[in-house]
């Protein structure tokens, strides 16, 4: 299957009703705020993840390299609205870590309705999910993740753990809590600021 842009168009066309109709959702499940996330989960290994480097004409740039393939995840949602964010580590990524990662952000500001954008991951499906009272996904169309402002968060956390050796997951994870720790809402919002969405969500809840 490839990517269809008749579907990417009728996303855009119709996600000001899809929002609309979480307006009776967001009331019942008595929260008192409402926002916007894109959820997306990314691999980060021991793998060296290497990138271009400007040199001197015929000079071949080096880098120290890891050849191993351990590797964690990190499950996230980031706000485009406020900034906020959620970011938890993960050993693998299936539909229980998912599960984990969805009742941990529901219990971060629970009194907040949150509306989450996701790909279609097989296991975002998965029937074992329980979907908080205060969570409602809305499904990316296949194969778009330029429609995922989280993607831009991963290019962020790897364009900084590139081009270093990491000898063992602890100190990966170390690097990783010190780009978290780094991370405020002002920085989200300029990476995932998108104006379309943040411009048809406003409109949806009049905030």
């Amino acid at each position: 299957m490839c990517k269809n842009p008749l579907l990417t168009k009728r996303f855009l066309k119709n996600l000001f009703a899809k929002l609309e109709s979480l307006k009776v959702k967001s009331e019942v499940s008595g929260c008192t705020s409402i926002n916007l996330y894109f959820q997306d989960e990314s691999r980060f290994g021991l793998l060296t993840v290497l990138r271009r480097m400007i040199t001197a004409k015929g000079i071949k740039p080096t880098a120290p390299f890891v050849h191993r393939f351990d590797n964690l995840y990190l499950f996230g949602a980031f706000s485009p609205i406020t900034g906020a964010s959620c970011l938890l580590e993960m050993p693998h990524c299936n539909s229980h870590t998912f599960q984990v990662f969805l009742n941990h952000l529901s219990n971060q500001n629970p009194a907040e309705f949150k509306i989450l954008i996701l790909d279609n991951g097989a296991f975002h499906h998965a029937r074992r999910l329980r979907i908080p009272d205060n969570i409602a996904l809305i499904f990316l169309p296949p194969y778009s993740p330029e429609l995922n402002p989280a993607e831009k968060m991963w290019r962020y956390f790897k364009d900084r753990v590139s081009m270093i050796a990491y000898n063992s997951l602890e100190i990966l994870q170390n690097k990783l809590s010190e780009i978290t720790n780094l991370i405020t809402p002002d920085l989200i919002k300029s990476i995932c600021g998108n104006q379309f969405y943040k411009d048809t969500f406003r409109s949806s809840f009049n905030v």
